[in-house]
């Protein structure tokens, strides 16, 4: 079933919000259930996360069997999001997971880089999931001020979450269908139905097979109790959307080595899109179990979660003696967070076991009980990703901190917003190597820098 199109430069797709009154609602749960039924119905579904994630994209990429991609205002621009979603929309449907409450953003006195701005950027209307553990007719209270507090909400209708028993969800649904907002879906407070989290949120379906299945489980679960007809009606009440330009591709020029196994694997799709329309042919990797890296033009290795997989990064001594090699000769290497982290001398986790790592990094990552969680922004004025000085946006969310960094290390980044890894510095630098605790929105000139960069080392 192919998208009807209302005019040569209009894309008309059915499109919807799940947002939450906050988070821990069960928003991902939700939008897995719709998305994973959805496809079972035979549609097509293109998954979406609305904020700064990577977790919750891989839950929702096993739901749909296609990738995720990230919307966040704060990074991408208005313009930014409104074309990646208009270009990324080439399916029967989009779903867009929000982020933390509605309208929860940068600050408290707008809705910026909150659900409800991506809402009203993409035209999308919204369902809310409400936790209705714990209250009955005050649910209601709580939909009409969600529904009231801006004139331009986007909420069509309601999914109750953990009710209890049959009653409970019949007071609930009385409650709010008082106010004229339809409940499209009353899901029993089940474990079977909630999925495994960690210290940085859930545990990454990339991860582990395990992980995969019980996405799937739940989330079928889940979809047994909503009203799948009433939510592809409000789906399909979204206006139609500008159809963006076709991006512009180069030739190949270089090759880059991604890395990509259960340690490393928070990328964003639009930066690896970025990559790929400069000129990059992309080669994944696995640091964990491949024997050496790819024959490759530059490396980039991304964030996730080397703490948890120690031992298994360090029993590969052949990779990371490999990749110390490689960038000791000069290739254009980019890192972000847990590839940071692997690039230093050890990481050391709460228990206090220590795993040696590729120590290209004079420092050494520790694991923290306070997590570091910002939006990012500053200037670039060294690194593969950069000519000169130039600003940039991202974001940091990580429960490590590098400790005994040398002395006389080079930062490649200031912040002016974010704490980086040292008083508001970021980015160290080695050899044509930058490794950063933020994670980066590869937009403007920065992916083709990258690209640059890799295919004048390959030239060498």
């Amino acid at each position: 079933m192919a998208p009807a199109e209302a005019a040569p430069d209009r894309l008309d797709v059915p499109r919807l919000v799940v947002a939450g009154t906050g988070s821990g609602v069960g928003k991902t749960s939700v939008a897995c259930g719709i998305i994973l039924r959805l496809t079972e119905m035979g549609y097509s579904v293109q998954p979406f996360k609305a904020g700064p994630d990577y977790i919750d994209p891989g839950h929702l990429a096993t739901a749909a069997g296609r990738d995720a991609c990230n919307l966040d205002v704060w990074m991408m621009g208005g313009g930014g999001v409104r074309e990646s979603f208009a270009r990324n929309s080439a399916s029967d449907i989009s779903v867009i997971e929000g982020v933390m409450g509605f309208y929860d953003g940068f600050n408290g006195t707008d809705d910026l880089a909150s659900t409800h701005q991506v809402a009203r950027m993409t035209g999308s209307p919204t369902v809310l999931v409400v936790d209705a553990s714990g209250a009955a007719r005050s649910v209601a209270a709580t939909v009409l001020g969600f529904t009231r507090f801006d004139r331009r909400s986007t909420i069509r209708a309601v999914i109750l979450n953990r009710t209890g028993s049959r009653r409970h969800e019949a007071l609930c649904r009385d409650a709010v269908g008082s106010t004229g907002i339809p409940v499209l879906g009353a899901i029993p407070r089940d474990r079977e139905m909630s999925l495994e989290s960690r210290h940085l949120g859930l545990v990454p379906a990339a991860e582990d097979r395990s992980v995969r299945e019980a996405v799937l489980r739940s989330s079928r679960r889940v979809a047994d109790h909503l009203d799948m007809e009433g939510l592809l009606m409000v789906a399909r009440t979204a206006p139609p959307i500008r159809r963006p330009a076709p991006p512009r591709r180069r030739e190949i020029r270089a090759a880059i080595g991604v890395a990509l196994d259960g340690s490393f694997n928070f990328y964003y799709r639009d930066n690896l899109e970025r990559l790929k329309n400069e000129g990059a042919r992309l080669v994944f990797f696995s640091p964990e179990s491949d024997a050496a890296p790819p024959d490759v033009d530059g490396l980039y290795i991304g964030g996730g979660f080397p703490e948890v997989r120690g031992a298994i990064l360090e029993g590969n001594r052949p990779m990371r003696d490999a990749i110390r090699g490689m960038i000791q000769d000069g290739i254009p290497a980019y890192a972000e967070c847990g590839g940071l982290m692997y690039l230093s001398r050890s990481v050391r986790g709460r228990d206090g076991a220590t795993n040696s790592m590729a120590g290209i990094l004079d420092a050494d990552a520790v694991m923290a009980d306070r997590v570091v969680l910002n939006y990012t922004r500053g200037s670039m004025s060294a690194g593969p990703l950069v000519r000169g000085t130039s600003g940039f946006r991202g974001h940091e969310f990580h429960y490590s901190r590098m400790e005994d960094v040398a002395s006389d290390s080079k930062f490649g980044q200031v912040l002016e917003i974010g704490a980086g890894i040292a008083d508001g510095r970021d980015g160290l630098l080695a050899h044509a190597l930058m490794a950063s605790y933020g994670h980066l929105y590869l937009g403007g000139p920065a992916a083709r820098n990258m690209v640059r960069r890799c295919a004048a080392y390959s030239r060498r």
